[in-house]
């Protein structure tokens, strides 16, 4: 992104700047001040923390349920940040499935899904693909 020969901005990056923008407004408290999140691995999302709170951006909106693997950290609530809706889930010791989510994405760019955890959220895939027992393999 950046300014034509003449100084103007192109119309294409106005509008990816000003949905940046909005998705900010309701979204920083995700963002700012936010550490070094040792949750990594998901293919539809990125992860960002503060303490003990895990935000789970969520690109690839997957519809009613959304399962996160690894997450070794025991999840005490969850909600949606930007309505406040209260997330079901269910963890196991190699996933925590959150269910009850709307079939569409509540916001545009990403949804944001806030999980407080009892400690710092830490994820650990090789201990699922060790570990988990699998059918008939």
């Amino acid at each position: 992104m950046g300014p034509k020969g003449d100084g103007s901005i192109p119309e294409d990056s106005v509008q990816i700047l000003t949905a940046v923008g909005k998705w900010m407004d309701k979204h920083s408290e995700a963002i700012y001040e936010s550490e070094l999140c040792k949750v990594t691995r998901c293919r539809f999302a990125s992860f960002t923390r503060k303490r003990n709170t895990l935000y789970i951006h969520v690109f690839f909106w997957p519809g009613s349920t959304m399962t996160i693997g690894g997450l070794m950290t025991k999840v005490k609530s969850a909600r949606i940040l930007t309505t406040g809706q209260s997330v079901k889930f269910q963890q196991e010791e190699f996933r925590v499935q959150f269910t009850g989510l709307p079939d569409k994405a509540p916001d545009d760019l990403a949804t944001v899904i806030v999980a407080e955890c009892e400690s710092e959220p830490v994820q650990d895939m090789t201990h699922v693909r060790d570990d988990r027992p699998r059918a008939g393999v």
